[in-house]
């Protein structure tokens, strides 16, 4: 049986970054706190915390937490039923996701924001290429996810949210200079792009299929949405836009498709762990009603 103050005390600690601060929330002495996690290390045999600052959990102490939080979804759904269990003061419960970065930055943050300001839930976002949100399902660190993954992970269901729609797009200053007679191989091969990090294969699609073969693409690394509009419209490089994002800029001429009429669209799923819990079906009522307004269905 596991023992629940202590792993109360392990969420705290890696919640609130430090001893201290995990203390004052408990309404213990740090002492106490540190004697829990000790006593728990001792029964699972292992760390579970890396102290400094902030304390961080180790790859065990955070599918603990993640334990904590789906227990205190469950808790809240008891509470429902048998209000007589329900304390005195209204109790929130984590609930942590995974989303790409350009669903954050365009449809999602909508979603997110109208189920928060009405639940009894603080969101922890994680943010991660859509290829690989679904690794953080199967790994149990998040209760659900936007991902390109449409084969379930296990223990989850999945539904369809649309397609996100990307389209190359740079400055005219920059077209002029590096693609004076077109784009093709040769002149994607020494045009600076810009991708969010090694994870990020959109350029490569999206050049794959015009090209009909990889290229080898020169690459700036700039891990932020709207990051990549600001630099493209400085001329840093060419980059797969939310046409959300830029469509008033091209419709401006700030901004240029490389090859008008060749977009690039992701399918993106939801995935959510099955555990019966009316907030974690709240969330994806706001999400499934978030994508039909953002994403192309």
């Amino acid at each position: 049986m596991l023992d629940y103050p202590s792993l109360f005390a392990l969420a705290a600690v890696v919640r609130e970054g430090s001893f201290e601060r995990a203390a004052r929330r408990l309404h213990v002495t740090p002492s106490a706190v540190s004697q829990r996690i000790r006593l728990l290390e001792e029964r699972v045999g292992g760390a579970l915390v890396v102290r400094g600052q902030p304390c961080l959990p180790t790859e065990m102490g955070r599918r603990l937490c993640h334990h904590v939080d789906r227990v205190r979804l469950l808790e809240h759904e008891l509470r429902g039923e048998l209000p007589g269990l329900a304390p005195d003061e209204p109790v929130r419960v984590n609930v942590p996701v995974a989303v790409n970065a350009d669903s954050l930055a365009t449809w999602f943050l909508p979603a997110l924001t109208g189920f928060a300001v009405q639940a009894p839930a603080l969101m922890q976002v994680s943010v991660d290429d859509e290829g690989h949100t679904a690794e953080w399902l199967r790994s149990g660190a998040v209760l659900a996810a936007v991902t390109a993954m449409e084969q379930p992970a296990s223990g989850c269901s999945v539904r369809p949210l649309g397609s996100l729609r990307y389209v190359a797009a740079a400055s005219p200053a920059f077209v002029a200079r590096f693609f004076p007679q077109g784009v093709d191989a040769d002149s994607l091969s020494s045009a600076p792009s810009l991708v969010f990090n090694t994870k990020d294969s959109l350029q490569q699609a999206w050049v794959q299929r015009l090209c009909g073969r990889a290229v080898e693409l020169p690459c700036h690394s700039l891990p932020t949405t709207q990051g990549f509009v600001t630099a493209g419209l400085a001329g840093m490089g060419w980059a797969m836009h939310p046409i959300s994002l830029v469509q008033g800029l091209i419709a401006r001429g700030e901004l240029v498709e490389l090859v008008p009429g060749t977009p690039l669209d992701v399918p993106l799923f939801w995935q959510q762990a099955r555990a019966a819990s009316s907030l974690l079906e709240g969330l994806t009522r706001s999400v499934l009603a978030a994508a039909r307004e953002g994403l192309l269905q």
